[in-house]
């Protein structure tokens, strides 16, 4: 398939969150219509690139994967279907969670990090569903007990929070900064 691209973005050998950042930051240079190619090696690209534009108001078009190259294709949008992003306005810092976690107080916490990071180290009684399996594992969770939602730097968790807000979660707070700076104990396979 010959995809006609307007801008290549190589987020190649980089880890969540830069390849969202460096398409945010090239996407602001294209005209509406225009087509940008992001290439990305890490596997959760493949949820966060969608789940950015779908935030965003950009097309997602689709993803090719060659190798271990995962190439997303995203139209900018008309000015006016552009959604300004979301900061989730609940959150908790990793040493706030960190003393919650040593209390007796039963914690739900929802990991929407890929398998493989969440095998090589998680929080204890963590959930792992991964940001782009999310949608259709939604009953898996409980709507009415408070979620804790933890990525690896509370961007993916951001984009997760922000997703079961709309659909109608209430008790949801967002981990910032995420696994990156955890200091705490971790479980792994």
């Amino acid at each position: 398939m010959d995809i006609k691209v307007d801008r290549v973005v190589d987020a190649k050998g980089l880890a969540c969150p830069m390849p969202i950042v460096r398409t945010k930051k090239a996407i602001n240079d294209l005209n509406a219509g225009q087509v940008l190619e992001l290439q990305a090696t890490d596997k959760g690209s493949v949820a966060d690139i969608q789940a950015w534009a779908k935030s965003t108001g950009h097309q997602f078009l689709g993803t090719q994967q060659d190798d271990n190259v995962y190439r997303h294709y995203v139209r900018k949008s008309e000015a006016s279907e552009i959604k300004e992003e979301i900061t989730f306005p609940h959150f908790v810092r990793n040493d706030e969670l960190e003393s919650l976690l040593e209390g007796d107080q039963k914690i739900q916490i929802l990991d929407v990090r890929e398998p493989a990071e969440y095998a090589f180290g998680r929080l204890k009684g963590a959930k792992n569903i991964p940001l782009g399996e999310l949608e259709q594992r939604i009953s898996e969770l409980n709507p009415e007990e408070e979620l804790l939602i933890i990525c690896r730097t509370g961007n993916r968790s951001n984009m997760a929070a922000n997703f079961l807000t709309e659909k109608g979660f209430k008790n949801i707070k967002n981990v910032v900064p995420g696994m990156s700076e955890w200091t705490g104990s971790v479980e792994q396979d």
